[in-house]
This record gives C-alpha cells, structure tokens and sequence, in this order.
C-alpha cells in the first residue's frame, strides 16, 4: 500500500505568488553561508538529504486544482546541489528541479539557498539554510549542537512550524489604509532578463551599530532612512516630474505573536516622504522613518493589517471563483499596484544566532532580496559575529545607487569591503 499523500494549503502570503511567475518576473530571494572550507557537492547533497526531511512544509511541489493552488509532498527525492551561478534568483519553473521550489547551490566556501516566496520568508529559509551548513560541518566532523537557526533534525518537525499562523493571526475588526499611490522609480539601462547585478558590502556589525545609535535608531531604522535619502536626492538631480519616494520594509511577525512557523510569516511597512513638501536632510528622514516605524510596530495594528490581506482568501466570492480568474485578477491587481508604490526595498534578518561550535566556522551570512521589475536595486542585510552583510540586487546596468549609498556610509566614518558578480 503507498503511503498517504501529505499536502499543505499556500499560506495567506503564498497565494499571490504561482499565478504571477512569469518570464519577466519571479520573487525568489537568497540566504547564504559562507564557512571556513570548501565545499564538497557530494558531502553537501548528503547532508541536504539528511535535512530536508526536518522541513516537510519545503519537501514540496506546487499542484492545483480547480480554485487553488497548494503543496504536495514531493516524492522524487532530494533536488541537487549545483554549481553557483552568475545570476542568481533566476526564474523558478515549477517542472525544473525535480519539481523543488527552492535551489541549493556551492561556490568554493559558500552555501546559497534560493527560495520561491511562496514556499517560506527570509527567516525560514535562514533556519534551513543555516541548519544544512551545521549538518555539512557535522559531516565533516565537527561536534554541532542544535541551537538558534540550527534546528535539531533528529527530532520531526512540531505542528506550530508548519502551521499558516495568517489565520490564526488575522482576527481584528480593525481597518486600515490599503491606499496605493505611485512614487518615483529610478531608472536606467535594463539588463537582459534574469540578469542581475549584485553588489555585496561588508561593514563592520559594531560599526553600524554604533553608528544608528548615535542617531539614536536601529540598524534598521537608520539603512531604510539612507536608502530613502539617497533615492529623494537622486530624484532631485533628474528632470522629471516630482514623485513621493517611499522605501518597503518586509518584517516577520514571529516574536509580535509568539508564533515559531518556518512558513510565510512577514508584512511589510511603506514609509515614504514627498519632496513636493520641502527640502529634506538625511535627519529629517531618518526621524520621519523612526516615528513611522515605532508607532506602527504594534500587535493591534499589525493585527489589522494581517486581517485586510485575509480577505483574498477567505472572501466566499474569492473562495468560489475558479483558478484561472483568480490568477488573471491578481496579475491585475500586482500590474496595477505592485512595486508601483515602492521606491526601494530593504529587509533585514538582523543578527543570526547561531550554535558556538560554528563560529569558528563561518566567515559570513547574507540575505539577498530577489531583483523587481521597476525597483532599480533591492537590498537585503543581516549579520554575524562582527560583520554585517548588505546585498544590493540590481536590474539596470547603471549601480550609483549602490554607489551612492555606500559612498555616504564611509564618508560617516564607517569601512566598508565591496564586492561584485560585474565584470
């Protein structure tokens, strides 16, 4: 007798994602572990097979039906690893891979995951990748204890990780603004598509720390307010029509509602300022950005917003409207709206905390936000033991954004290592 089929609903922040994969855009972001050694592809694609099963909610592919999307247990066993590529977060066909919606791949001492969104958040893909470098290590013999972002794999994963906590969440009677306005957009020369320029910077984590504080905001805080200064200016510059800028900060939800899920489980906050108002300093932004961001940082607002993004999936309308109208409604809904409101996107994982008989191990981790369609370049940070890692994904050719952003960073006192996949 075969076994049962194991299948998992898309989570509430999954279902816009498999109607939208098309050939100019596909959100896949990527988490990285750089260690002390380089890599073996066969002790590597050992110790994915090791860990895979500790994550059923990944050992997946997407199926539908007739109204929806949803994960079936994969049965074709572990995807490979693969060599890395010069551009990554590349496309994902859903027949590729062996039907995985995630891809691991090797770079001498490096391990890069990328991740289809619909399948997990920054932070869940941080708890897999780092755990299958704890493995790789262990397989080489290094003594490794679960802890942090490294989960035990000898135990089955818990109910409450692979659980949609959206639903659980999202009961408010609360309202909230879902207003969209269109806001400025850098531009320039387009790569071709699936191409993708990165430039990766290295600071000094107590550096950055030290410098936020000293504005009295956080790592967070203080890089969205830049990365929004540095688009306001760039706008100033160019003879265009005056537009809002606004920067989109993605942010997990996890410790607000005691939740553990390695699913979908992240909003985003949009902050903007319009210069049609005024002339504006970095500080000046940087308060705006503080304000906004701590007034809102709460469970019942949160809440509300977590409520107003449910109604696509639990509208009885919604519910009963066949896939491929819904596909065609949301592809309308994104084309409309989409990155149409956001200048720039900045995530951050923070500080990655993982067991201590790694660090002596690993050189770095990084998170990279996957390239838009109209946002110029995308930036991802995160950190461990002293270095803090920003990722500037970037479809154009032209990189003074990146320029210009590091070029302030060093000129407030801060050393910075920039490397690049350009030629």
């Amino acid at each position: 007798m075969s076994p049962p089929k194991i299948w998992f609903k898309l989570d509430n922040a999954a279902t816009i994602f498999p109607g939208q994969n098309t050939s100019r855009w596909s959100n896949i972001f990527r988490f990285s572990v750089a260690i002390d050694r380089k890599i073996d592809p066969e002790l590597l694609g050992k110790a994915l097979q090791n860990v895979i099963v500790r994550f059923p909610c990944y050992d997946v592919r997407l199926r539908y039906g007739l109204f929806w999307y949803y994960f079936e247990k994969n049965p074709n066993g572990a995807p490979p690893v693969e060599p890395d590529v010069v551009n990554p977060c590349h496309r994902v066909k859903f027949k590729e891979n062996r039907g995985y919606l995630f891809r691991i791949y090797y770079y001498e001492n490096r391990i890069s995951g990328d991740f289809y969104h619909a399948l997990t958040d920054g932070m869940g893909a941080a708890y897999f990748v780092c755990t299958l470098a704890a493995e790789y290590l262990r397989l080489c013999g290094v003594e490794i204890k679960p802890f942090g972002y490294v989960l035990d794999i000898t135990v089955p994963a818990k109910q409450s990780e692979l659980d949609d906590p959206y639903l659980k969440c999202g009961n408010s009677k609360g309202r909230v603004s879902r207003k969209i306005q269109r806001v400025y957009h850098a531009l320039g020369t387009k790569m071709p598509a699936h191409t993708v320029n990165i430039t990766r910077g290295i600071i000094p984590l107590d550096g950055i720390h030290a410098l936020a504080k000293s504005y009295g905001a956080t790592i967070t805080e203080f890089i969205g307010a830049l990365l929004l200064f540095v688009h306001y200016e760039k706008q100033r510059e160019e003879k265009r029509k005056q537009r809002k800028v606004s920067v989109q900060i993605p942010v997990s939800l996890r410790k607000v509602f005691g939740v553990e899920t390695l699913r979908n489980f992240s909003l985003y906050y949009l902050i903007d300022i319009d210069p049609l108002m005024g002339e504006y300093t970095f500080e000046e932004v940087l308060r705006h950005v503080m304000l906004y961001l701590r007034d809102i940082n709460n469970e019942k607002t949160l809440r509300a917003m977590t409520s107003a993004n449910l109604k696509l999936t639990t509208s009885p309308f919604m519910r009963a409207v066949p896939l491929f109208i819904k596909d065609f409604a949301i592809g309308l809904g994104f084309l409309l709206t989409g990155e149409q409101a956001t200048s720039v996107l900045f995530t951050n994982l923070g500080k990655i905390n993982l067991p201590p008989e790694m660090h002596e191990h690993i050189d770095f981790v990084e998170v990279m936000a996957g390239p838009g369609k109209l946002n110029a370049a995308r930036c991802g940070g995160c950190g461990f033991g002293n270095k803090f890692v920003i990722d500037f994904a970037n479809i154009y050719v032209e990189s003074d954004i990146e320029r210009r952003f590091f070029t302030k960073l060093v000129q407030m006192g801060l050393h910075v290592k920039i490397e690049s996949n350009r030629r």
